[in-house]
């Protein structure tokens, strides 16, 4: 794959002042949320690569709001794409929940290396092998030309991770910032803050 990539994660949204995972639910952005898309947004206009990248989305709201800004920020008239492979991880009946209520329902979940790899065992969720495939495929698909890629935290963890061949104990740790761009190029990956 020789795409360079503009991975963002949405802005910040309702729950995740409220510190619930969403999952495959959805919460609205706030107004920092909308802020941060925006200054995403008028970044990217500097960028020469990203003024020409095509701009593809999770089709979740909280992504498809974040995508709509940058859309509007870079002029673009032509309709957002969206993929189905960039949605976040599914919890299951986790969705939406606290870290507190789904440590009461499953005690234990979040202990010693538990803490970066619960999202995976949750009892009707998406399970690694299922998640990580789909993001897999997504990347091995993305083509040749500069993309703009709107998708939400467990995603862009595991999308760098498979892009930089780390192995998934460190690549499950990697942060997961609404006010960062990732660049993907050449094989590296480079972390550019909006200011």
């Amino acid at each position: 794959m020789s795409a360079v990539i503009y991975l963002v994660r949405h802005g910040e949204t309702e729950w995740n002042r409220e510190r619930r995972y969403q999952g495959w639910s959805d919460s609205p952005l706030t107004e920092r949320g909308l802020a941060q898309a925006e200054a995403i947004g008028h970044l990217l206009c500097a960028l020469p690569e990203a003024r020409s990248a095509e701009l593809v989305a999770s089709p979740i709201g909280r992504a498809r709001h974040t995508a709509e800004t940058i859309r509007q920020c870079l002029g673009r008239t032509a309709p957002l794409r969206f993929d189905d492979r960039l949605r976040e991880l599914s919890f299951g009946s986790w969705d939406g929940l606290r870290r507190s209520e789904i440590a009461a329902l499953q005690p234990g979940t979040f202990d010693g290396e538990g803490s970066h790899e619960w999202y995976f065992a949750t009892p009707d969720g998406e399970t690694y092998e299922v998640f990580a495939g789909r993001v897999a495929a997504w990347l091995a698909e993305a083509g040749d030309g500069p993309l703009i890629v709107v998708t939400h935290g467990v995603v862009t963890r595991v999308l760098r991770g498979l892009y930089a061949g780390l192995p998934r104990a460190e690549f499950m740790r990697l942060s997961v910032p609404q006010d960062r761009i990732f660049r993907l190029a050449d094989g590296t990956i480079d972390e550019i803050a909006i200011p």
